[in-house]
């Protein structure tokens, strides 16, 4: 059985690219797999599985060795269960950048693209296949691009994204904007998280200049929800930093209708990184940053230190 999932921390594209991915193998590829998560989806992610009839897979901690699996959405180890070296890697599905670290036993199929989204990927892959995809894996495959675009307003857009966005909303007879509202306000709806929760729903590890960051980022239409919960946030990201074996957490809410976002200033060393990165000058435990919404565009290539 293959297992197939994406990065820690699953958002939507990691939660139904695995969904998807698993699909094509059963249905079209004759091989047998399975969906798995490397934890629990976040809010948007859990209402797109019960939108579409899915159930939510099986959360696993980490893989043995000589399991034959597939990665989705992500190429880093930091990413993935600690065993991933020793596990049978078939093929990496990905369009972010290449981190380097993953170690396979044999040449495997690797495709990235810089597209939106993963799902778009393996729709580009799937080829007329994707014909015989049910209307919940077409429903799937266009959460992920809505969510990973912001319906369109992220920088990472692709004109391949929004074609197949909007020619699956036309099979589904769905209305994109009205969809991707309902979507977006059930990521916003966040009130059921604990503050390290909120921290760890949608971040990632990088370095920069000798340090080591979780970056989060918190997309919302309600951004004043989260701010109101600041102090405690930054508060909290002492104890995650510690838990997590990093130096620091950086938090961006990133406000969906206004495209912008609002970085928690913790400390001393955030200011830094804010000034530095940014070209602002911090005076308060905020500062707003115009036009930037995506971490994968706009956050982690300006990150400096």
């Amino acid at each position: 059985m293959i297992q197939v999932f994406g990065h820690k921390a699953p958002d939507t594209d990691a939660t139904g690219s695995a969904i998807i991915w698993s699909w094509y193998l059963n249905e079209i590829k004759d091989q047998a797999a399975a969906p798995k998560l490397l934890g629990k989806p976040n809010s948007e992610a859990a209402f797109v599985l019960q939108r579409w009839g899915f159930d939510q897979p099986e959360i696993i901690v980490d893989v043995n060795e000589g399991d034959d699996v597939t990665i989705v959405d992500t190429n880093n180890p930091a990413e993935l269960p600690a065993s991933i070296n020793f596990a049978n890697i078939l093929e990496i599905i990905d369009h972010h950048m290449l981190v380097g670290g993953i170690r396979t036993k044999c040449p495997i199929n690797i495709t990235m693209r810089p597209l939106a989204c993963t799902a778009t990927i393996m729709a580009d892959i799937m080829g007329n296949d994707l014909t015989k995809a049910p209307e919940a894996i077409k429903g799937i495959m266009l959460s992920c691009i809505l969510s990973d675009t912001l319906e369109f307003r992220s920088p990472t857009t692709t004109e391949t994204d929004v074609a197949l966005a909007h020619l699956l909303a036309d099979e589904l007879v769905i209305d994109i904007n009205s969809y991707a509202t309902d979507m977006f306000a059930a990521k916003s709806d966040v009130s059921a998280f604990s503050d390290s929760e909120l921290l760890r729903m949608d971040s990632k590890m990088y370095e920069v200049g000798g340090k080591n960051f979780r970056v989060s980022v918190l997309e919302t239409t309600s951004p004043t929800i989260v701010l109101n919960r600041k102090v405690s946030l930054m508060d909290t990201m002492k104890t995650v930093a510690r838990e997590d074996g990093v130096d620091q957490v950086l938090m961006f809410v990133v406000d969906i209708l206004n495209e912008e976002s609002t970085l928690l200033i913790a400390n001393d060393l955030v200011k830094t990184v804010a000034e530095k990165s940014f070209g602002v000058t911090v005076v308060s435990d905020t500062i707003v940053l115009p036009g930037v919404i995506s971490r994968k565009k706009q956050i982690i290539p300006q990150l400096v230190l």
